[in-house]
């Protein structure tokens, strides 16, 4: 496994790669990793024959009070595990300053119509540094394709977006979120809860697999749906609910009726004493 941390050198590692013919697929990660980056991670091997793995814990999609200093940190552990699984990876390690000429920046890429949902609409700014830092990535980091979780399934489809609007050379492929045995999503956040919050935590995907069922068996009401949704996280847990709504995944937009055909996101997010969690599941509407 070849370790980076300036981007010149893995780009011309990445390019020499492309010019023997060899496809890479990029796994962009902020470490900490948990079996839901592996999931990625493997994905990339199966669809290509380079993988490359960042590793940056990127300051500008963190708001004033979020986690940012307490974000978990095991860059030892994070590359033992990679070289596990996949001994030929290319990780790339940079810096704040590598990634920020100079630890700043004055261009940002945005969205505002896609991110002032969901989680956009209680972290300003998050998804401008997400997006900003993405393209970036895939600067610095010129692969044929990139994968991502559909966990951070509003980060998924805002990079898809940007992409097709920036005429970025390169293929998103989404993996399903990976989940423990009673159903809670993978997170890095997880291990902040106390005892109390995981037992209450696997509700976030009760919730939203309660609401698939209820438009496969023939409700349209959206706004019943997120009621219903709410209810059972307000019951369940102790946890501050920040939105439980049903979306398009066109534009991100709250769904009054749904439709058959359409294809809908029911997500949900809790604020617990120490940790954000969400959650969501996808449906094509029968």
């Amino acid at each position: 496994m070849k370790i980076f941390h300036t981007i010149a050198d893995i780009r011309a590692q990445i390019r020499l790669a492309q010019c023997a013919s060899k496809s890479v697929a990029l796994v962009p990660t902020m470490g900490s990793l948990h079996a839901g980056h592996l999931q990625l991670v493997s994905r990339a091997k199966e669809i290509a024959d380079v993988c490359v793995v960042t590793i940056f814990i990127n300051p500008t999609q963190f708001g004033e009070g979020e986690d940012f200093d307490s974000y978990p940190r095991d860059l030892g552990k994070d590359l033992n595990v990679l070289e596990e699984l996949c001994p030929d990876a290319l990780v790339f390690v940079p810096s704040i300053e590598e990634m920020y000429a100079g630890g700043a920046t004055r261009t940002w890429v945005n969205n505002d119509e896609m991110a002032k949902y969901l989680c956009g609409a209680s972290r300003p700014g998050h998804f401008q540094g997400v997006l900003t830092v993405v393209s970036k990535l895939f600067n610095a980091c010129p692969a044929d394709i990139a994968v991502f979780g559909l966990k951070d399934v509003q980060q998924f489809f805002l990079i898809k977006k940007m992409v097709v609007d920036l005429n970025i050379n390169i293929s998103i492929e989404g993996v399903p979120t990976v989940r423990e045995e009673d159903g809670l999503a993978l997170s890095s956040r997880n291990r902040k809860l106390s005892p109390e919050e995981r037992d209450q935590a696997p509700f976030l995907s009760r919730a939203i697999f309660a609401a698939r069922t209820e438009i496969e068996e023939g409700v349209r009401d959206g706004g019943q749906i997120e009621a219903r949704m709410a209810q059972e996280l307000a019951a369940a847990t102790h946890g501050k609910i920040d939105y439980a709504q049903v979306v398009l995944t066109t534009d991100l937009a709250p769904v009054d009726t749904i439709r058959s055909g359409d294809i809908i996101i029911a997500a949900v997010a809790v604020f617990f004493s120490n940790a954000r969690l969400i959650d969501n599941v996808i449906i094509v509407v029968p």
